[in-house]
């Protein structure tokens, strides 16, 4: 393999790296790509090391990715320390975990679903965090039909009693997720 090509899988590996690292801070895998890490890593050592069979072209195409990969390298560290400490981004996350295990029941109210996605996603998540902690399976819950079940469950009960707004709840008792919806 020439120098040329391994600089191009050089590039390729550090945008690859950065796709990693975002879906493992989103939550979607559950450990960071150590191994590319590593891989990366090893060929900017090797060729930053001896670069006397590299021209001028190759060495400042190493030095911009060896930059690079710095500048992303701080940026994954730090980020990964505030998903380790629960700050930042990660802090949200937590904080609504902890609401749903400190309180045992959230409380939405909301007037128009459809208007108010905030709230939606507030009682989604909710009744996701409930249902893992239960054990529940919920990778077949559907954000979209579940939106649609509040906007008609909202419309039923502002009919039913004439109130201008629906409180929901969500609650564990007994083991078991209740949801709840009454006028407010």
């Amino acid at each position: 393999m020439t120098i040329d090509e391994e600089l191009s899988k050089l590039e390729d590996d550090i945008r690859r790296l950065k796709i990693e690292y975002e879906v493992y801070l989103n939550g979607s895998t559950d450990r960071p790509p150590r191994d590319l890490v590593y891989r990366v890593e090893t060929l900017i050592k090797r060729h930053t090391a001896d670069q006397t069979n590299l021209n001028f072209g190759q060495r400042y195409k190493l030095n911009a990715l060896a930059q690079k990969y710095a500048v992303q390298s701080s940026l994954w560290r730090r980020r990964l320390m505030e998903k380790e400490e629960g700050r930042g981004q990660f802090a949200r996350q937590k904080r609504e975990l902890e609401v749903l295990t400190a309180e045992k029941t959230v409380r939405v109210v909301c007037s128009d679903p459809a208007a108010e996605p905030e709230k939606v996603e507030q009682i989604f998540k909710a009744i996701i965090g409930a249902q893992r902690k239960v054990g529940q399976n919920v990778e077949n819950v559907d954000p979209v039909r579940f939106q649609k079940y509040l906007c008609d469950r909202t419309k039923q009960i502002k009919a039913s009693f004439g109130c201008a707004s629906v409180q929901f709840s969500v609650s564990i008792e007994n083991g078991k997720v209740k949801f709840k919806a009454v006028k407010a």
